[in-house]
């Protein structure tokens, strides 16, 4: 049975629309028709009912979703075994990282990578999700946390410190807080939906809610230039706010718990000579930068 049958019934399945399949696949929407098709017919089995709001698996469809899931993972680890065998120091890398690390730390030791490492081809997938390192999602992942599945190796680079600061036309405008009390009588950055910040809070034992930022993001890029911009007093790593002069750290007193990064990949990966490279080269150059420097 081909295999690509499988996968598009899998894409299908969990999409619940042929047009997300087929975003998900980059295939065509009447290629995946056709694989449903030829499925069927196969196994002489209806495997979906077609819908106005997409394609829904029939019981037939239900009964076999795990083994098609089984055969997946299979493939899965026979495309994670063949890489790891890979002995050419060539070849594509994909590396995921948050959106901040993606955009502010990682292009110019890539572009280092490159000098260093010219048959290396970098995806770079900025994300603030846990990629799936397990089913190939990506290569390496650059976390602020320290992977916990069996299958991963994971290396600790240093640690990412963090600050309050502010544009310096910002608190010329109005002024520079010099206590906890005033620091909630400015205009605050904060996250919209996500509770990162609010939480981190409390830790420290300081109260605030959703309410208490006049200005709010979820987007980790838009949150730093917000603060570079001037709109109010926000939390940064120490490494972004020194690339720009104009911005003033404040209440150094507040102990913002600095973030550990780490690296992880497959452990099936460790006898890939291009992965090991990339993991070398990233751990060598991001353990030198001063990240916990304010």
């Amino acid at each position: 049975m081909d295999w690509n049958l499988i996968r598009s019934f899998l894409a299908i399945a969990e999409c619940g629309t042929l047009a997300a399949a087929a975003h998900s696949l980059g295939v065509s929407q009447p290629t995946l028709g056709r694989h449903v098709d030829t499925l069927e017919e196969q196994l002489g089995l209806v495997l979906f009912t077609r819908g106005r709001h997409g394609m829904t698996l029939t019981e037939a469809g239900l009964s076999i979703i795990d083994d098609a899931r089984a055969m997946a993972a299979e493939a899965d680890r026979l495309s994670l075994h063949a890489a790891g065998r890979a002995q050419a120091v060539s070849g594509t890398v994909r590396i995921t990282a948050s959106d901040v690390v993606a955009t502010y730390i990682l292009p110019p030791i890539i572009a280092g990578l490159g000098q260093a490492e010219p048959d290396i081809q970098i995806e770079l997938v900025p994300s603030n999700a846990i990629e799936n390192l397990l089913s190939r999602d990506a290569d390496i992942a650059v976390r602020m946390v320290r992977p916990v599945q069996n299958d991963l190796i994971a290396r600790k680079t240093n640690d990412l410190g963090m600050g309050t600061y502010a544009h310096e036309e910002y608190l010329a405008r109005h002024g520079v807080p010099d206590t906890l009390e005033q620091f909630f009588h400015h205009r605050l950055i904060g996250m919209d939906r996500s509770s990162l910040i609010i939480n981190g809070m409390a830790d420290l034992g300081i109260h605030a809610q959703r309410g208490s930022f006049a200005v709010r993001t979820d987007d980790q890029v838009a949150y730093f230039e917000l603060i570079r911009g001037g709109a109010g007093i926000g939390f940064a790593a120490h490494i972004l706010a020194a690339g720009h002069p104009s911005l003033r750290r404040i209440l150094p007193d507040i102990a913002i718990p600095a973030l550990p990064i780490w690296l992880a990949s497959h452990r099936e990966l460790r006898t890939s000579p291009r992965i090991r490279r990339v993991m070398d080269f990233l751990y060598e150059r991001i353990s030198a930068l001063p990240l916990n420097e304010p």
